[in-house]
């Protein structure tokens, strides 16, 4: 976690500041965020990315009036077809997700937002546009700072209630929009917009580049998926008899020796309703369970996250080139703690003592110094995840 100092990122804020005044409240404009930013990656290494098949992208487009969206992966000729200069009629921009997983400079760039608990993460977005591009007025349902690389896009932000969406828009573009304020960004300038505010983001070319944005955004789950997925892995506990130590339930079996005669038989009786409403109510989770779920779900990768296994090594070469290089987290692992649980892409780890300590180092810097004479269990469990291609040698 940063230190509570003051940080040019937030404007002259601290951390504590910033999330007393402004985080899911109202939006924050910082002039010069980062100075002399101009970006991690060309446009052309952007669309390079977009035409690889492990990565989400899309093409937006506006023509004559409508929305248009294509995913990737893209080609030459997906990228030729559209207009070198866009016009009101017919322009376009270029969404690419979790950059982050490719490429360590964002990695890097997300760590200076470590005042956010990982837990929040969701990825680092990357969007080009020539002049007039974006994805229309729209609003979203996660926190998101919107950080300014090269050329300048126009924000304007509305306090409107109306969401009413565009029918049948393969994006969620609202139908009207009233403008209450708007801010031209230019190279590391910074836009913090809490969620559900309404925004639009045009793109403004300029003689020297044309528009990047960098998005680093924080996922904000719905209370209905998180019930849904607790009550999964809820089932998940029962399956596998661990409930029955929160709880002392779910022992022997239904029982109903004071059963009475029932006029239909048909009839599922007051009696059996009361009996199993008594006897589920006597199911608890305690905190150290909701945590659990919370590791594993959040740091569980998206569908369309791969992790390619490691060449195989003894555990003792392994070790020697941990105590020579160290360690860091694969750019697309994610791990979490809570106590002496540890969570890496859905998977659960216990350790106490000064593996722990070591363990959370790995989780809130990404990587650890070389080290040597590891505890054994340790050194086996780090091998494990080395070897599944969760890690990786510092270079």
């Amino acid at each position: 976690m940063a230190k509570n100092q003051t940080l040019q990122l937030l404007g002259g804020l601290t951390p504590a500041q910033f999330l007393a005044e402004y985080w899911q409240k109202k939006p924050l404009l910082i002039k010069q965020a980062i100075s002399d930013f101009t970006g991690l990656l060309s446009p052309e290494e952007l669309a390079g990315l977009a035409c690889e098949d492990e990565v989400q992208s899309r093409i937006v487009e506006y023509k004559k009036g409508k929305w248009f969206a294509s995913h990737g992966p893209f080609d030459d000729a997906d990228f030729a077809k559209l207009p070198e200069k866009p016009t009101n009629e017919h322009h376009w921009t270029l969404l690419v997700q979790s950059v982050n997983h490719h490429l360590p400079e964002a990695t890097d760039l997300l760590g200076q937002f470590d005042f956010i608990p990982h837990a929040r993460l969701d990825d680092l977005m990357v969007s080009y546009a020539p002049n007039g591009g974006g994805v229309g007025p729209h609003f979203d349902s996660y926190d998101v700072f919107l950080l300014q690389g090269q050329g300048k896009r126009l924000w304007r932000i509305s306090e409107q209630t109306d969401l009413t969406l565009v029918e049948g828009a393969p994006l969620r573009i609202l139908q009207h929009f009233e403008t209450a304020q708007e801010w031209l960004l230019e190279a590391g300038d910074m836009l913090y917009l809490p969620p559900h505010l309404a925004h639009w983001g045009i793109a403004v070319s300029d003689v020297k580049a044309d528009c990047m944005t960098y998005s680093i955004g924080f996922r904000a789950p719905k209370n209905q998926e998180l019930a849904t997925e607790f009550l999964g892995f809820m089932q998940d506990q029962l399956n596998q008899d661990k409930l029955v130590l929160e709880t002392g339930y779910l022992t022997g079996i239904y029982q109903d020796a004071d059963l009475t005669l029932q006029k239909h038989p048909a009839e599922i009786g007051h009696e059996m309703i009361s009996k199993v409403s008594a006897d589920l109510q006597k199911i608890k989770w305690s905190d150290d369970l909701v945590a659990e779920f919370l590791g594993v779900y959040l740091s569980e990768p998206k569908a369309d996250v791969m992790f390619e296994a490691n060449k195989k090594m003894s555990v003792h070469i392994f070790a020697e080139k941990l105590a020579k290089l160290g360690i860091a987290l694969n750019l697309k692992s994610q791990m979490l703690f809570f106590a002496d649980s540890f969570f890496i892409n859905g998977e659960l780890a216990n350790f106490t003592g000064e593996s722990a300590n070591l363990l959370k180092a790995l989780a809130d810097n990404r990587r650890i110094e070389p080290r040597a004479n590891l505890d054994e269990a340790l050194l086996k469990q780090l091998y494990d995840w080395y070897i599944a291609g969760y890690l990786s040698f510092n270079r």
